[in-house]
């Protein structure tokens, strides 16, 4: 997800450095829920928060969850409510089994497994952009709002168009005619707009047919696309400006480090870094200007 920083960026590395530090991710405790906090982008335990390569910032928020099973809770309620109704001879009401419901899941938090995740940040001061490595907006909301608790006037606004993506994509099928730079792939979805929500997938398919043109002219619009940026990066487009599926391809890899070395930990999180903002420092504009440029942020 790809958002606009309204504002210039004016902060150096060891300011944002002391920003994140108070909201450094630690495990979740015995009873916790949830944690999340920002964590190491190389992954060094005690390692900095921020990362500079090439002028690009990196950051990484980790977030850990802590669940007890929902049918778990259910089978301890029912244990508890049929030894009430065993020593009691009465019926728990409703208030008391939300008791018993919220009583049984504190008891089993401690012993529930954790699963966490983490999710990439990169700001490319110089173009005034902020790039979420993730396509769900609740977690991208999360992390906006980390961001602008941290970071004083930050303002951020997700990119917008000229031409909506949904149109656009549909004219490239349509026309059988990509943007200049890309070239169209082979998946592609599309979607009726009526109540009817009919959809089709088209997956490893060609899709310069009369089938796909019939769907668009009968009303659906494409919600993904898959294209290729330049022969060299491979995505998916959808209908809300992400980018899914992004893959860079072997002419861009062709001079990474393809054997361990004694820095192959500081190295290789280099030229990972260095391949990813380059290639789509290049991309996002060709993108925008394919989808007639970008609308100005209010």
């Amino acid at each position: 997800m790809v958002y606009r920083m309204v504002s210039p960026w004016t902060m150096t590395q060891a300011q944002l450095e002391d920003a994140l530090h108070p909201a450094r991710f630690v495990l979740c405790g015995a009873s916790q829920e949830k944690s999340v906090g920002w964590t190491e982008p190389r992954g060094e335990e005690h390692g900095a928060l921020v990362e500079v390569v090439g002028g690009h910032w990196l950051l990484r928020q980790m977030v850990e969850v802590r669940s007890v099973p929902g049918a778990v809770v259910k089978r301890k309620v029912e244990e508890q409510v049929k030894q009430i109704e065993a020593s009691t001879g009465r019926k728990p009401g409703r208030k008391e089994i939300r008791d018993l419901r919220e009583d049984a899941r504190m008891t089993l938090l401690p012993m529930a497994f954790t699963k966490q995740g983490s999710t990439n940040v990169w700001i490319n001061p110089k173009a005034r952009l902020l790039v979420l490595d993730t396509g769900t907006q609740a977690r991208a909301d999360e992390l906006i709002t980390a961001l602008v608790k941290a970071i004083d006037g930050l303002v951020v606004q997700l990119l917008d168009t000229q031409t909506s993506p949904a149109a656009a994509m549909a004219h490239w099928l349509e026309s059988q005619e990509a943007p200049r730079g890309f070239s169209v792939d082979r998946e592609c979805e599309l979607k009726a707009p009526d109540e009817s929500k009919a959809v089709v997938r088209y997956t490893r398919h060609a899709l310069d047919i009369d089938e796909v043109r019939a769907h668009i002219a009968m009303g659906k619009m494409p919600t993904r696309l898959a294209l290729t940026w330049n022969d060299r990066v491979s995505f998916v487009l959808t209908e809300a400006l992400q980018i899914k599926k992004l893959a860079f391809l072997d002419v861009v890899l062709e001079g990474a480090p393809s054997s361990p070395t004694a820095d192959a930990k500081d190295s290789g999180f280099d030229t990972d870094a260095a391949i990813a903002t380059g290639e789509l420092s290049g991309l996002i504009p060709d993108l925008l200007e394919a989808l007639g440029g970008e609308m100005q942020p209010a």
